[in-house]
């Protein structure tokens, strides 16, 4: 999903006067300082066309009419940040998305894996968690989910108590087989869910190894050594100054010769890290540290 171009101004801006460009970049660049600053949540170096869109969208809803009052609610109603961290946040996901990626992985890493006694897995910014239980799925078929550790975090605590839960709409449960047959999947994928709760509940199972923490990509730290690093269509919302912070966080967290696999639009082509991988699968962005 690429970033957009800003769009035109919400016609809200008519009731409050003249459409000032500059202006209303000024008060991104404030809402932005003061949810850093009390709440401890980073955008201001994600990419400005998305967050501005992202914001209008909230103020819209709130029947607000400038960012300025949005601003002055969310500073003092922590209930409003919720909301707009949903906003913010990229929750847009499915099982075993982009199928050719799965196929891809299941021919060219998985070999690789085979031959670790123990695999540390890190999904970064793994949003309400159906790409994690995918790639569960795809190690419990090829047999390595037993001696594997998948760490699923994202900068959301609200989309994380969803991965946990393991629910997720029945509606969507036959796009989701089809990706799964697509992606090369050995069983029958009714076999992972079951129907309760008014959702599709998966197997508990598939998640014994998984751990599900909060970990925020613009401020935090690497707090582990991994053999793969899944980071899909994140990086796109991030500004050039934090997608090369992001490349370093990864490639300190990398074991040498680790995976490192990006979203079909992400690449490592002119970041600071470009020359310490070889590709593994060009089309599907995956990458081996090298050096």
């Amino acid at each position: 999903m690429a970033v957009q171009v800003d769009e035109p101004v919400p016609s809200v801006l008519e009731e409050t006067g003249p459409y000032d460009q500059d202006l209303e970049r000024i008060e991104i660049e404030l809402l932005l300082e003061g949810v850093y600053r009390h709440y401890g949540f980073d955008f201001r170096s994600y990419a400005y066309a998305s967050i501005r869109r992202r914001l209008w969208k909230r103020i819209e809803a709130e029947g607000l009419a400038t960012v300025s009052a949005l601003q002055a609610v969310i500073l003092h109603q922590p209930p409003m940040m919720e909301r707009l961290l949903l906003d913010l946040s990229i929750n847009v996901t499915a099982m075993f998305r982009d199928p050719t990626f799965y196929q891809a992985f299941r021919e060219r890493v998985v070999p690789l894996l085979r031959t670790y006694p123990y695999i540390r897995i890190w999904h970064a910014g793994c949003a309400t968690g159906e790409e994690v239980y995918s790639m569960a799925i795809l190690l419990q078929e090829e047999g390595l989910y037993d001696r594997s550790r998948i760490y699923a975090t994202d900068i959301n605590e609200v989309v994380l108590q969803k991965s946990k839960e393991g629910i997720f709409p029945l509606d969507r449960m036959q796009e989701y087989t089809e990706n799964y047959i697509a992606a090369g999947g050995k069983r029958a994928f009714s076999d992972y869910y079951t129907a309760k709760y008014g959702g599709a509940l998966f197997n508990p199972s598939l998640t014994k190894n998984v751990v599900f923490s909060l970990h925020n990509l613009v401020t935090d730290r690497s707090f582990a050594e991994f053999n793969v690093i899944l980071c899909r269509n994140v990086l796109i919302y991030f500004d050039k100054s934090l997608q090369a912070r992001v490349h370093g966080l990864f490639y300190d967290s990398l074991a040498t010769f680790g995976i490192l696999v990006l979203g079909s639009k992400e690449s490592l082509r002119f970041s600071p890290y470009e020359d310490h991988y070889e590709q593994i699968n060009g089309p599907e962005k995956i990458f081996r540290k090298v050096r």
